[in-house]
């Protein structure tokens, strides 16, 4: 604790005048804090604006893909019928009858408690595969045929006592996959089997009933790309013609693009709000974080850019996507609809170029190493290293000059305290002197 002299010999409170000697010192320094804090405010409000970017770039890039506008509602006549389209889809329909599901190939022996010997045989597809267990217990011979690459799986099944009082399972063998292809036969044992069902192909008929049927099959219960990239898969037969229909999804694609739209005016609006100014008392006005900030005016300007330059010498206002007045971007619902319906490809590459653009655009700015946004923010988080050294500097500085003025106070209040001793010493010499009084 530093010696305190308050009022000791002058009479003034040289702890408060120190202090407010120490705020005027300390001005340079809270220059510096203050300008720390408005350096944080502005990383922070960077980096918002680099997350929005970067969620705009996932957003568009997944929109560019040719795929992401192969939007179709897809339906089958019955429940037995699931209708799934993929890429190269196209409007459609198509009428077909199911005479026969896929099935696998199940088979059974019948109660055992061992098999006859230590190896057997199972051919699927015209391939042999001989297999040889360590023993000829149901367990090993399960173990090694389910190791094997065959296609063919085996489980045991408890089956009762046979007379002796001995466990007996009933060997199940069943195909991994549905098929005429998976059947297989199983060789090289007398152990008698049961077949429970045969392997079989799925099986439709197209224009059943006209002289153009024709029939189908599949080895799943899935006949793929039976129109372009749409699959149907079945559940069950059908004595009559189901049918199979296709349809472009006006609505989901029609969100699609709003949705985008969105995305880039909940960027503007984030930019706009955070560059406004405002005016107060006396005509004074302030202004937000991004104003007159260049970073944040260029991320507006090359994405809207972006959004609204004319593809191939038309504007994406003939689609629905305009901008206005007051800077945002608008999305005209019926008008997109009329030109889908119009001419669904010219939307399709619209929207995708679109994409592409804000894509490229929003990812070279928000590159986590080498973006725009993303350089700024570095650029600002060095000036606060450098900021926070200064201001540790004039801790150190502060210090010291608070010392000296502690010193220099405490030396005078010394000094004042031995010039009143010394004023009371010859106060009382010069009292004690001899008067001589004039006689009248």
């Amino acid at each position: 604790m530093g010696l305190s002299l308050d009022g000791l010999a002058s009479g003034l409170d040289t702890t408060t005048l120190i202090k407010s000697l120490m705020q005027i010192e300390a001005i340079p320094q809270t220059l510096l804090k203050n300008k720390v804090s408005a350096t944080k405010t502005m990383v922070s409000a960077l980096q918002a604006l680099n997350t929005k970017v970067a969620d705009l770039a996932t957003a568009s890039t997944k929109l560019a893909k040719p795929e992401s506008l192969q939007l179709f509602k897809t339906t089958g006549s019955s429940e037995g019928l699931t209708v799934t389209t993929s890429t190269g889809a196209t409007a459609g329909s198509l009428d077909l009858r199911v005479d026969k599901l896929a099935q696998s190939q199940l088979q059974v022996t019948d109660p055992i408690t061992a098999w006859d010997s230590a190896s057997l045989t199972i051919t699927t597809g015209g391939t042999s595969t001989a297999i040889t267990a360590s023993s000829n217990s149901l367990d090993d011979i399960i173990t090694a045929v389910n190791a094997s690459e065959t296609g063919v799986k085996a489980v045991k099944v408890s089956a009762g006592l046979d007379a002796n009082g001995v466990a007996q399972y009933r060997v199940q063998f069943s195909a991994t996959d549905s098929g005429a292809e998976n059947s297989f036969t199983i060789d090289g044992s007398a152990v008698p089997m049961t077949q429970i069902r045969a392997a079989q192909d799925a099986e439709a008929t197209l224009w059943a009933g006209t002289t153009a049927e024709q029939k189908i099959t599949s080895s799943s219960n899935t006949f793929t790309a039976l129109l372009p990239g749409v699959d149907v898969t079945v559940s069950k037969t059908s004595t009559e013609p189901e049918t199979v229909s296709v349809q472009r999804d006006e609505e989901a694609t029609s969100k699609v693009a709003s949705d985008l739209v969105g995305s880039l005016n909940d960027l503007f609006k984030f930019i706009d709000v955070n560059s406004s100014v405002t005016s107060g008392t006396g005509g004074a006005t302030s202004g937000m974080i991004f104003t007159g900030d260049s970073t944040a005016r260029s991320v507006k300007q090359r994405v809207m850019d972006a959004a609204i330059m004319p593809i191939d010498g038309k504007s994406p206002s003939e689609i629905g996507i305009s901008i206005t007045k007051d800077g945002k971007v608008e999305f005209d619902a019926e008008k997109f609809s009329k030109a889908l319906a119009e001419d669904p490809a010219r939307v399709e590459s619209t929207l995708q170029t679109i994409s592409s653009r804000v894509s490229t655009v929003a990812t070279d700015m928000s590159d986590k190493y080498d973006g725009v946004i993303t350089s700024r923010i570095k650029g600002q988080e060095s000036t606060l290293s450098r900021l926070d050294d200064q201001i540790m500097d004039w801790d150190l500085r502060l210090d010291k000059r608070e010392a000296t003025l502690k010193r220099i106070y405490s030396a005078l209040e010394v000094q004042m305290s031995n010039m009143n001793a010394q004023s009371s010493y010859l106060a009382s010499q010069l009292a004690s002197l001899p008067t001589t009084q004039k006689k009248s």
